[in-house]
């Protein structure tokens, strides 16, 4: 095997990076998900001849995506409340 995969495990300042990306992602969906809904769907809901429902278009598909990458939030505040229950 070669390229990234065959050093072993991410260590150090690359998994800091990683983590940080991965509690972006979520948050940047949402915000997404918020301005194409207020500032509508642009150039494509002016070319559909029929008014598109809530259930298809880019809205929906942004929340999926911020639900599906709030993993990385999820880990962290369990972390957290563990570390918290742990006695001093």
């Amino acid at each position: 095997m070669s390229g990234a995969y065959s050093r072993g495990p991410v260590s150090g300042p690359m998994r800091r990076d990683a983590e940080w990306l991965g509690l972006a992602a979520a948050p940047t969906f949402a915000i997404m998900a918020l301005l194409t809904g207020v500032l509508g769907g642009g150039t494509m809901a002016m070319t559909c001849g029929v008014e598109p429902s809530f259930l298809g278009g880019m809205v929906p598909m942004y929340l999926l995506m911020s639900g599906f990458h709030s993993a990385a939030w999820l880990k962290l505040v369990a972390n957290r409340r563990s570390r918290a229950r742990l006695p001093r």
